[in-house]
Parts: C-alpha cells; sequence; structure tokens
C-alpha cells in the first residue's frame, strides 16, 4: 500500500459557475445564440412550442449565466440554488441554455422529443442532471418550489434560493394560489417567483380567455412583494433578482413582461405561436418548413449586430 492509498479524499466544494460572469452584451449575446438553437431544435422534432421559449431566452441567460449558484460538473453540488420550470413546455429554452452552460452537448438538443432521447417535450427530472423537478400538468411548480424552500430553510440554508418560472396562462390554475398562500403563512422569503407575462396562451390572449388582471394587486393581496420587470431586459431581471434576495419575510414574484416569440418577426405577439413549432402549418398556411426556420435564423442573426449591451 502506497502513502497516500487508505486516505480518504478531500471533498472540494465546487465553484459556482456564475463565479464567471459575462458582461452584459455577451449575455445579450448568448440569448440570441440560445434562440437559434431553439429554432433548430424545434425544426428538427417538428413539434413542440415556439413562442414562449422564445421570449424567456433573455430570462434563461440571466439566470444560468449571473444569477444562480449552479455547478455543471457538479449538478448536485448541495449549496446550488434551485430553478423549476412549472410550465413545462416551455422546457426548450430550458435545455438550450442548460446545453450552452455545460450540463449537456450542443447537439443532443437535435433529439428534442425524439423517441429515447432525454429531452422529451415535458421536464423528466431523473432524464437529464440538472432538472431539479418534473412538469408537464400546469400549477404544480410553485408548491414543489415553497416545499424546497421551506425545507432549505429548515435546514437552516440561508445562503440558496429556489427560483420558480410560471406562465401568466398557468395562474388560472388554483394550486398556484394554494401554494402562493402556503408561502405567505411560512414567510418564505427564499423563494422567488418569475411569471412570463406574455399575454397569450393556447386559445388566445389571456385577458380573452381568463382575465389576470390587476395581477400586481392579486399578488400582493396573497402577502407578496411584488416586481414587475421587463422580461427581455437581461439587467433588469438581474437587478429585479438581486433585490428579491434581499426582501426578508415574505416571498417575492417578479412579473415579467415579455414577447412571445421574441426575436422572430413573423412570430412576436401571435397566439398562434404558443403551441405552433417551426414548419407547422396555420389556417392560413404557412410557408415550407426549411424556409420558416431559415427566416427565424435570418431574423435572429440579423440581430447580432445591434446588441451592444447598451440599454440607455
Amino acid at each position: 500500500m502506497t502513502a497516500t492509498e487508505g486516505k480518504t479524499k478531500k471533498f472540494q466544494t465546487p465553484r459556482s459557475f456564475t463565479d464567471k460572469k459575462l458582461s452584459l452584451q455577451k449575455l445579450e449575446l448568448k440569448a440570441n445564440d440560445i434562440r437559434q438553437d431553439i429554432i433548430k431544435s424545434l425544426e428538427a422534432a417538428g413539434s413542440g412550442h415556439s413562442a414562449g421559449p422564445l421570449g424567456l431566452a433573455d430570462i434563461f441567460t440571466a439566470l444560468y449565466f449571473d444569477i444562480l449558484k449552479h455547478d455543471p460538473k457538479h449538478p448536485d453540488w448541495d449549496d446550488r440554488d434551485i430553478l423549476l420550470l412549472s410550465n413545462g413546455h416551455c422546457v426548450p429554452v430550458q435545455y438550450t441554455a442548460m446545453a450552452h452552460a455545460g450540463y449537456l452537448p450542443k447537439k443532443e438538443l437535435l433529439t428534442l422529443r425524439s423517441y429515447k432521447s432525454r429531452l422529451q417535450g415535458h421536464p423528466e427530472r431523473h432524464a437529464l442532471p440538472g432538472l431539479e423537478n418534473t412538469s408537464g400538468p400546469l400549477g404544480s411548480g410553485l408548491s414543489q418550489g415553497a416545499g424546497m424552500a421551506l425545507t432549505m430553510r429548515m435546514n437552516k440554508q440561508s445562503h440558496r434560493w429556489v427560483y420558480v418560472v410560471m406562465g401568466d396562462g398557468e395562474l388560472n390554475e388554483g394550486n398556484i394560489w394554494e401554494a402562493a398562500m402556503f408561502a405567505n403563512k411560512y414567510k418564505l422569503h427564499n423563494l422567488i417567483g418569475i411569471v412570463d407575462r406574455n399575454n397569450i396562451q393556447i386559445d388566445g390572449t389571456t385577458e380573452h380567455v381568463m382575465p389576470l388582471e390587476d395581477l400586481r394587486a392579486k399578488w400582493e393581496s396573497f402577502g407578496w412583494h411584488v416586481v414587475d420587470v421587463d422580461g427581455n431586459n437581461i439587467e433588469a431581471v438581474i437587478d429585479a433578482c438581486s433585490m428579491a434576495r434581499a426582501i426578508v419575510e415574505k416571498p417575492t414574484v417578479l412579473i415579467a413582461h415579455t414577447i412571445p416569440g421574441k426575436g422572430v418577426d413573423y412570430m412576436e405577439f401571435d397566439h398562434h405561436w404558443h403551441g405552433m413549432p417551426v414548419g407547422i402549418a396555420d389556417v392560413a398556411g404557412a410557408p415550407p418548413k426549411n424556409q420558416q426556420a431559415r427566416e427565424a435564423l435570418h431574423d435572429l442573426r440579423s440581430l447580432r449586430g445591434k446588441i451592444t449591451g447598451d440599454h440607455e
């Protein structure tokens, strides 16, 4: 036996991925790259959701490349923050952000929704290291997050936060508001909700299907601290999350106003693209699959020269 055999190897705490933060311009370029890879994966899949993932790209870029404490080389790091995607149909943006962060090879994004792929249409926690929850039925993510946040507090893990991304149409689910009451009762200040307020759902606009406004007043009436934020402004999202972590004695929700289909001219603000992937014709007809993807990628690539990181 050598001198080193039999000795216990000292465990080294993983270094948080966000110890090396990107500049604002690089974050915006990263979000643009993520949008392009979302288009490519949806085109390859031939099914899936387009508008929501594109609109959320800035938020997920901010989360994975600035806000979250996490380490792709150690997905189960005990000191990591938790990110839950409650509206699981928007998971293409999470898969893509995770690929860019190093949780999986980027080429695997082209297996989206394929048989035996780790990247199914809704996230499966056991399928891919780094996914923290399984979601499909809407409304469950905030309850999952509230339970995790309470557990962290009971374990005196004051250095960790739970982030839950929700869709605005998802707020029609009563389970969301049960979780909101629970979080208020236990003063879960380590729980941060992010509502993707893009104003669309599968049947039309949210205000036509089931009106949500005054949304700020609703959350405030449940005892939450509320921050309205431009969800397509990465710097604003980072600042809002920083503010949320400074709030004590109550949970915080960001109402993140986003543009559905952000960056692709023919998708923006059109609710039909909520659940329609690139290449699937609508009732009025649509261009061929490859042409649609080319148009979307052209729109996104043409933005790169305009990205400066300056919002003044």
